[in-house]
């Protein structure tokens, strides 16, 4: 893992590589979901995104913006904290426009409601047991969750950074979560519980952010970082190709267009953002936003090959 050390900052690459591979994820259960006749003809294609995909990608990205909001705070103060979550909240109503469904909005107000007041608390295992608690609450019969889990994962993510477990942990609790989530989808499939669920959905994304840091390599991680780099810029984009390509998407009954949009669209986001980010140190809109939250111009095009390895980080978000 990459990490800072004096004024000198550079990118932790593996989270960017997790931001990646969530961008994609969430690219696929977002198209799936926005095809409406699904619900009057599933197929097995349903049952497999349902069971396997959906719900696990928004919470790691969830765990990642805690994180990025403990990276912004190293060297920059709160106040430029809310103007960037304010300018985020404005990118989320522009989107809303034309996509119902974005979260920037909701991560803009939970992160200005939660974590900003959780930084005031001591760091590590208190604001982890806020966060559990919060996930716990979202996951009562009465609260049915939804977006109310996004506040208590913003904190675990912003405990788990602080505590730093040991690297030792990562394979054991890949199995422990990874045999969770087989087991509570299981028990899910037999009642068609909502909090079986959620759970088998936050122990599925546990377990896929520990594999993919189980199995990371030089290779992979040169497919993932780049989307994960450009988060913002790949996420509305994302959104914008599924409101365009709805007419073609409805109209196939297989939802097999489902994979393949997503497929396209994913492979047009690698390529573009390892191109842009070849010439740039910030994606289109994560230099605008970067400039709005600072009222300024900030540079952003690289001078020389070496620039690359020194971009400032901007954990970005989905």
């Amino acid at each position: 893992m990459v990490v800072h050390l004096g004024p000198v900052k550079t990118r932790i690459r593996e989270l960017d590589a997790l931001r990646g591979f969530a961008v994609g994820g969430i690219m696929l259960v977002n198209t799936w979901q926005h095809v409406e006749v699904k619900k009057a003809h599933p197929v097995g294609l349903d049952w497999f995104v349902e069971g396997l995909f959906q719900s696990r990608f928004y919470p790691i990205f969830s765990l990642l913006f805690g994180i990025s909001f403990l990276l912004f705070l190293q060297g920059n103060s709160r106040w430029a904290l809310l103007s960037r979550l304010f300018w985020l909240f404005c990118f989320g109503v522009i989107q809303h426009q034309f996509y119902e469904g974005e979260v920037l909005t909701d991560y803009a107000f939970y992160g200005a409601l939660v974590l900003l007041p959780a930084s005031f608390l001591a760091e590590g295992l208190p604001v982890l047991l806020l966060g559990v608690a919060g996930v716990g609450w979202a996951l009562m019969p009465g609260v049915r969750g939804g977006p109310l889990l996004i506040p208590g994962l913003f904190l675990v993510g912003m405990g788990l950074w602080q505590l730093r477990p040991p690297r030792s942990l990562l394979l054991p609790a890949f199995a422990v979560t990874a045999l969770a989530s087989v087991l509570l989808t299981m028990a899910w499939a037999s009642t068609n519980d909502w909090t079986v669920y959620s759970v088998a959905a936050l122990a599925g994304a546990a377990a896929y952010s520990l594999g993919l840091l189980l199995i990371l390599r030089p290779w992979l991680s040169a497919i993932l970082e780049p989307l994960g780099r450009m988060a913002l810029t790949n996420y509305v984009s994302g959104t914008a190709v599924i409101v365009l390509a709805l007419p073609l998407l409805e109209a196939d009954r297989t939802r097999w267009s489902v994979v393949g949009l997503t497929a396209v669209t994913l492979l047009a986001q690698v390529l573009f953002s390892r191109w842009w980010l070849a010439n740039f140190r910030y994606g289109p809109l994560e230099w605008t936003w970067r400039c709005l939250t600072w009222f300024r111009l900030v540079p952003n095009r690289l001078k020389s090959g070496r620039d690359e390895n020194r971009p400032l980080p901007d954990p970005g978000v989905p």
